[in-house]
């Protein structure tokens, strides 16, 4: 599931793209489709980390060589192994919500992006994760879960408070919304529930797929629900 609109970016050949808290790689590995790029992946999950590799190994593998390169490694956000002013990108999806030390984390990421160049951070949107919180307290305490929620200008405050200027921002996943509530209602550690399963399907063959009707759908429900909020930032020159 790619939660970046990469059609916002202006990607070009030689560019240097790092993705912080990269899980098992499904932004870094987006970001490698692009031509002549550099395509680095951080996370603290080790085991994550080796998915993320063997995912790019696979790709690299299956569509051949487009003069890209990529690279991952598992490192602590907090103390990225990186000189200042060195990537064209930042990306940061899904991460925020999980450190309790937020402003150190994202000033870090800021560190090594380069001045006038992009950085891109998600985060769950304030109602859906407000609703998912109000109907499960499993989901709220399960390991290494969410530790807040951010308002939309709460996430914006605490990113331009660190050196970067928000110049868009939109919602995404508005078709994922629901099955998430679903899910918190019957319970998130169940896997018997049909109606939760069936959905699963829907969206599997969403992301598949991409039929006109439920990209159409998952559009207009965005503004509305969408269960992410994307900010797109510039770093501001000194």
């Amino acid at each position: 599931m790619i939660t970046i609109d990469f059609n916002r970016l202006s990607i070009k050949p030689g560019d240097r793209i790092l993705d912080v808290g990269c899980g098992t790689g499904r932004h870094t590995c987006e970001v490698f489709r692009f031509k002549e790029v550099v395509a680095i992946g951080v996370d603290i999950n080790a085991d994550d980390v080796f998915e993320a590799k063997n995912r790019l190994k696979e790709q690299q593998e299956l569509k051949g060589f487009n003069g890209s390169k990529w690279g991952v490694s598992a490192a602590d956000m907090f103390k990225l192994p990186f000189k200042d002013d060195c990537f064209d990108l930042v990306i940061c999806s899904e991460v925020m919500e999980h450190i309790i030390d937020h402003k150190n984390a994202v000033t870090e990421a800021v560190r090594v992006l380069k001045p006038d160049k992009n950085m891109v951070v998600s985060v769950p949107s304030y109602f859906p994760e407000r609703v998912c919180w109000t109907l499960s307290e499993e989901y709220r305490k399960t390991d290494n879960g969410h530790v807040r929620i951010y308002k939309k200008k709460e996430i914006i405050d605490l990113l331009e408070s660190v050196g970067v200027k928000k110049w868009e921002v939109h919602s995404a996943h508005g078709l994922h919304t629901p099955y998430w509530w679903l899910k918190c209602l019957v319970g998130p550690s169940r896997e018997d529930n049909r109606l939760v399963n069936k959905y699963h399907e829907l969206l599997v063959w969403d992301m598949m797929k991409h039929p006109r009707l439920t990209r159409l759908l998952d559009h207009l429900l965005n503004p509305i629900i969408g269960k992410s909020t994307v900010v797109y930032l510039r770093k501001e020159k000194v």
